[in-house]
Formats: C-alpha cells, sequence, structure tokens
C-alpha cells in the first residue's frame, strides 16, 4: 500500500498544492492592484507601472 501512496497520492497532492498556491499568489496581485488603482500618489502609480512592465519581460 505504500507503493501506491508514494506512486499516486503524493503527486496529486504536489499538484494540488500548486495549482493552490498560485491562485492565492494571482489574487493577492490582484488585491494589491485594487490598491494601486485608488491610490493618488503618482509615485506609487510610476513605480506599480515598473513592476508590471518588468513582470512581462
Amino acid at each position: 500500500m505504500g507503493w501506491l501512496h508514494s506512486f499516486l497520492v503524493s503527486p496529486l497532492k504536489k499538484f494540488w498544492d500548486r495549482l493552490h498556491v498560485g491562485r492565492r499568489k494571482r489574487r493577492g496581485i490582484y488585491i494589491l492592484y485594487k490598491d494601486v488603482e485608488t491610490c493618488s500618489c503618482e509615485d506609487v502609480q510610476i513605480l506599480w507601472s515598473m513592476v508590471v512592465e518588468s513582470h512581462n519581460h
């Protein structure tokens, strides 16, 4: 039964964990985006645009 766990369950759990972490990261970025969008400080807007540009490359 140990081989079943190492062969099937463990890889599926790793896959699920990676998928779930990706969703949390995207949601965090969206919340940050909304905060930046509502901020009236121009410096914050400029820094955000720099972060977005560097992430796209």
